[in-house]
């Protein structure tokens, strides 16, 4: 099954599709908070921070600790983060370029959001990512990992040798 995940191209194929629309959701989402006349994420922080509370909160406890203590204070950057990532997540994976990454940072997005208290359409992405990730360089065959990918590995750096010379 693995063989077929990762080698098949007729496989790549509905990998392709799967990965034009979660990229297309992304880079939309992202350029709708870039254009949007300010995207300012402590609202949803302060959101987030308010659900740890109670008998069954929505967000955990040491994730509203690290929103209340690092996110918040730098609302800012983490505002600007979001719009971006969004934007290059979305790009990379229409594209197909650095496919693998852009999927793992796409999840890492989607975690954040779900563990936010936030369930949307991010259950249903993260599966789907995960999907582009175990297929590895198949799910950017159709996209510019197709020869991206093998001119960076052909390209390697020279490395010296980092034997120590014995002492004469």
């Amino acid at each position: 099954m693995m063989n077929f995940i990762r080698e098949n191209k007729v496989f790549a194929g509905l990998l392709t599709i799967i990965r034009v629309y979660i990229g297309y959701t992304w880079l939309t989402a992202g350029i709708g908070k870039l254009t949007g006349g300010g995207f300012d994420a402590s609202g949803f922080i302060q959101g987030a921070i308010a659900s740890a509370g109670g008998e069954h909160p929505a967000v955990q406890g040491w994730w509203a600790a690290f929103l209340e203590n690092v996110a918040l204070p730098y609302a800012d950057l983490f505002s600007m983060m979001v719009m971006l990532g969004e934007v290059l997540v979305g790009a990379a994976l229409i594209l197909g370029i650095f496919t693998n990454f852009a999927a793992v940072m796409g999840m890492t997005m989607n975690f954040a959001f779900l563990f936010s208290g936030t369930v949307s359409t991010n259950a249903q992405m993260v599966l789907l990512t995960i999907l582009l990730a175990v297929a590895g360089f198949n799910a950017g065959r159709y996209g510019l990992d197709r020869w991206v990918i093998p001119f960076l590995k052909s390209h390697k750096p020279m490395r010296k040798n980092t034997k120590k010379m014995a002492v004469a």
